[in-house]
């Protein structure tokens, strides 16, 4: 008890014994992943990056008779895509589909991550935010 009371680290050696001493220091888990300077993004498939820029995270299901987006999950968008999996044709046809949902430039629609993947992230140039996206995608799929 002599050494332990001082140095805090007899009992799993931790340096939150002494009074004050950690107290001050940020917590490895909850400081460092918080965003302070945001509001909040709404949990779904559409979100924002560190950019600012809105991102979709899209289930693609190439092959289809017509594009469509399917159904909207909490994980992603299903999207219908009547192009073949093959040498990009679907995420081209993915990224001009969208455009179109979304009234933009197809330009301004990106394929973020997952080129040779059904499970995708879109990233959209345009200036809008994730709560205008989300409708957008509610509209058509309601169609």
């Amino acid at each position: 008890m002599r050494g332990s009371a001082l140095l805090g680290c007899r009992r799993g050696g931790r340096l939150g014994a002494i009074p004050g001493w950690a107290s001050n220091m940020p917590r490895k888990g909850k400081a460092q992943t918080e965003d302070r300077g945001r509001p909040a993004v709404p949990t779904g498939p559409v979100a924002t990056d560190k950019s600012g820029s809105v991102i979709i995270a899209v289930h693609a299901k190439p092959g289809s008779k017509q594009n469509a987006i399917t159904d909207l999950s909490t994980d992603a968008v299903g999207v219908a895509i009547a192009a073949p999996p093959s040498e990009g044709e679907a995420n081209a046809e993915l990224c001009r589909f969208l455009s179109k949902v979304l009234e933009v430039k197809k330009s301004e629609v990106v394929l973020e991550k997952g080129g040779k993947s059904r499970e995708k992230l879109v990233k959209i140039l345009a200036p809008l935010t994730p709560e205008e996206v989300l409708e957008k995608l509610k509209t058509e799929a309601a169609s």
